[in-house]
């Protein structure tokens, strides 16, 4: 088994000090210290890194979705080198899709393991209040009306983003059960998520932290291969994006970032790429 050595962040939810106006305050808050990592038990997951058109098409998408422009930073300035390292040292790469097919035609896809369709069944039904409430929900809140033809159109031609496209037999699910199924064969336990966005896809989609932690998977992120929805509050300086890494690491990994692990992997013996 090869391992590499790996500096990380986390957040120390302890203790509490109840002599305190806010006990909270107590809490050793963000700390550093140094892990292992398994190369042979650890993959690097990609989830929806997608192609979402130049900057001048579907401007209602990016009227609705704020942080097209920092994710398509991060695929051009993070992913390539990233994405490089990874799969010269050993360790597994894999993509977790979906908006629409874009990918049942690539060998690596898990479609045969999936129980989508026996779940799909399983939804609530709706009635006239209940639409009412998403028609609400939908005009004054996200997207609105005047951005939903661009959004439309925007996910009608999705694809991977050139940056994060799969090479050769890499794993790609759709879901939680066909990424669980593909690890487990693998002997793979711990996920690393890269991509878009760590508060909401990567946590609830499927196939995300959510579906995986209930498996039994330590899922972790790196903090520069991964940017958040935020809000008008909170968009300045990525207040969303600082809670979410530390919701996952109080609920599901670590904290780790790219060049600590582009670094760990090119002093790494070489070793097999699942």
């Amino acid at each position: 088994m090869t391992t590499i050595s790996l500096p990380t962040d986390y957040y120390q939810q302890f203790d509490a000090d109840p002599a305190r106006a806010v006990p909270a305050e107590g809490y050793g808050g963000w700390k550093r210290g140094t892990v292992n990592l398994s190369l042979q038990h650890t993959a690097l997951v990609v989830m929806h890194a997608w192609d979402c058109g130049l900057p001048g098409e579907f401007p209602g998408w990016r009227r609705a979705v704020e942080y097209h422009p920092r994710a398509e930073k991060i695929l051009r300035d993070v992913f390539p080198s990233l994405l490089s390292a990874a799969r010269s040292g050993g360790m597994a790469v894999m993509h977790v899709v979906g908006g629409r097919d874009y990918y049942s035609h690539l060998p690596g896809y898990q479609g045969s393991s999936s129980t989508s369709g026996d779940t799909a069944t399983l939804r609530a039904t709706p009635d006239p209040v209940s639409r009412e409430l998403e028609a609400f929900r939908a005009e004054n809140v996200f997207t609105g009306r005047h951005n939903r033809d661009d959004i439309d159109a925007g996910f009608a031609r999705l694809d991977f983003a050139p940056q994060a496209r799969p090479l050769g037999n890499e794993c790609i699910a759709a879901d939680g059960t066909q990424l669980a199924k593909a690890c487990v064969q693998r002997g793979i336990n711990h996920l690393l998520y890269i991509g878009f966005a760590i508060n909401w896809c990567l946590l609830m989609s499927p196939g995300g932290m959510v579906d995986m932690r209930r498996h039994g998977f330590i899922c972790s992120t790196l903090a520069e291969a991964v940017t958040a929805v935020e809000n008008r509050e909170t968009a300045r300086d990525e207040l969303e994006k600082r809670q979410a890494l530390w919701r996952i690491s109080l609920e599901f990994g670590l904290i780790f970032h790219v060049p600590d692990l582009i670094a760990a992997l090119r002093r790494a013996p070489s070793t097999h790429v699942h």
